[in-house]
């Protein structure tokens, strides 16, 4: 059974798009968002941030921090990173705008607040469709190694989860499984569309 899946993560663009990038070279039906109400990449200084308008192209963004200092941003992993990012679609999107995309059966989201902001749009939507989405909390650090391993991680999760016939009759097994496999604990919660 085919699923879509949503990569949901703050506002920087990494984990999500991590995630994104090895589910869809996989196949899978993805895509991927922010939560924060801007994209936020790193600076010179932690004070000093750069903040661009979701549906700013990453191109454009690679283009003005290459212009900026290319050393520091290719050594931060900024550079590589907008690359990456503008191979799989042209610009971030932010999640409480996506209802143009339909409905997810999955959602993946890689820190508790973003799990709680998920959750909490979604109970805050009209309920048209009925239908049930899976809401799945992993704990991913915000460095470019974490983002990897957490992309490696969703991916066989997702496989975990396209492999049964039903979702809703197994969740609970697939994740205590994936949580002894893994030794990583997982937040999940069910809404509705």
């Amino acid at each position: 059974m085919r699923l879509r899946y949503a990569m949901v993560c703050s506002s920087n663009q990494n984990r999500s798009m991590e995630a994104h990038f090895l589910l869809k070279r996989q196949g899978f039906d993805v895509s991927s968002y922010g939560t924060g109400a801007h994209v936020k990449l790193p600076g010179p200084s932690l004070r000093e941030p750069n903040v661009y308008n979701f549906g700013t192209p990453y191109k454009q963004m690679f283009e003005e921090l290459r212009r900026k200092d290319p050393e520091l941003y290719k050594r931060n992993g900024i550079l590589p990173m907008l690359k990456r990012n503008s191979a799989v679609k042209l610009a971030p999107q932010r999640w409480q705008e996506n209802a143009a995309d339909g409905y997810f059966d999955v959602v993946f989201t890689f820190e508790e607040k973003v799990f709680d902001m998920v959750l909490e749009d979604l109970h805050n939507r009209d309920h048209i469709l009925m239908k049930t989405v899976l809401v799945i909390n992993l704990e991913v650090k915000d460095n470019h190694e974490e983002a990897a391993i957490g992309a490696r991680l969703t991916l066989d999760l997702c496989q975990e989860i396209d492999a049964v016939e039903s979702w809703e009759d197994c969740i609970d097994d697939i994740v205590a499984g994936f949580e002894k496999q893994h030794q990583r604990k997982l937040l999940y919660s069910i809404s509705f569309y």
